[in-house]
């Protein structure tokens, strides 16, 4: 059902086989260590932007957490306006809850895969087989892309004397089956090998929750199941990894080691990253506000002051350009205009003349 996993999942290990085969020999239990460590590699580059993507999603749902505990608080009684606010919180401040989850969607059927390809090496229903195959016809049955020579070489790889499709409760049935690519590996030479790396995957694993949870808000610990699943990931999947880890292959623990260094590793970088994002944030704002403060002696500027005394200074201007004649602005000498009064004046006086000579002709 899943082959559209398997098959890139087994396609990337057979690459990584051939080029550390190609250097160590392809029989070498190393190589296929090496292809192991590497397709866990390989698969966590893949998803490397989903994981960015979701830490920073959940630092925004922690960031704003006081503002939906606000809206819980305030539409208690009416469930449908609280989903609505939400929504308009998360759009306004380009939050998508989605993100969050859909980088651990992804990597749940890649990692399902993984698990899968490692084990279907070994098919025999010993445990954790599927097909019920005898060990005779397991070494001669193809895996996904590897071939039955594969196959075999793969059940015939070692490192430090224990099989890398063995783990420390195999029946002594698949233990002598092991004689058919070299002496029969003891109990003690796979305990020897699965021992460390559970106890190395289980503190790596409790290390990387414990960085995880360091980085969370007050608000997000004070959460109950948020502490829940804290503790969760801090003691049990650590002791889980403890208690699985003797029904697992070699292989199997091979890649919860390289996962978990991946993980520790990408996590320092990831949040490394982000942490000195916030702190050129905080030094951009601070020269903003240096630039805009006073020198030191210097009052400082009421603009409002100013502003007011700009516009009274272009109010008289506008005021005195509308006063002036035309004619001065131009530079010439303003022309008289005959009063009113001084005509009318005229017209008097020659009346009068003319009277003045009527009555003298009497």
């Amino acid at each position: 059902m899943l082959d559209f996993i398997y098959y890139p999942v087994s396609a990337i290990l057979w690459f990584w086989h051939r080029a550390f085969g190609f250097v160590l020999g392809y029989d070498s239990g190393w190589s296929w260590t090496l292809a192991v460590v590497f397709l866990v590699f390989t698969l966590r580059l893949v998803l490397y932007k989903p994981f960015v993507k979701q830490v920073r999603t959940t630092k925004q749902m922690q960031e704003l957490q006081p503002q939906i505990k606000a809206l819980q608080a305030k539409y208690k009684n009416d469930r449908q306006k609280m989903a609505l606010e939400m929504q308009k919180l998360q759009k306004d401040h380009g939050f998508n809850p989605l993100m969050g989850c859909l980088p651990v969607l992804l990597q749940v059927p890649v990692f399902l895969g993984l698990f899968h390809v490692l084990r279907s090496f070994n098919r025999t229903g010993h445990g954790f087989g599927q097909l019920g195959l005898s060990v005779e016809e397991n070494a001669n049955t193809a895996n996904y892309i590897f071939s039955a020579a594969d196959v075999q070489s793969f059940l015939g790889a070692r490192i430090f004397g224990a099989p890398l499709s063995a783990m420390i409760t195999m029946p002594d049935s698949m233990m002598a089956a092991f004689t058919a690519s070299g002496p029969e590996p003891s109990r003690i030479a796979i305990a020897a090998v699965s021992i460390p790396l559970m106890i190395i995957a289980g503190v790596a694993t409790h290390f990387n929750a414990r960085a995880s949870v360091a980085r969370q808000s007050p608000e997000a610990l004070a959460n109950p199941q948020a502490a829940l699943m804290n503790k969760l990931a801090l003691y049990v999947f650590p002791l889980g990894v403890l208690v699985g880890g003797p029904f697992l292959p070699v292989a199997i623990l091979v890649y919860w080691v390289s996962n978990n260094i991946w993980t520790y590793v990408q996590q320092h970088l990831v949040f490394g990253h982000m942490e000195k994002e916030e702190e050129a944030k905080k030094a951009a704002a601070i020269e903003r506000r240096a630039a805009n403060a006073p020198k030191p002696g210097a009052k400082p500027v009421d603009t409002r002051k100013k502003s007011a005394a700009v516009s009274d200074a272009d109010a008289d201007s506008d005021e005195s350009a509308d006063t002036t004649p035309p004619a001065a602005q131009n530079g010439a000498k303003p022309t008289a205009k005959p009063a009113a009064k001084s005509s009318g004046g005229g017209k008097k006086r020659s009346g009068n003349r003319g009277r003045a000579n009527q009555k003298k002709r009497r």
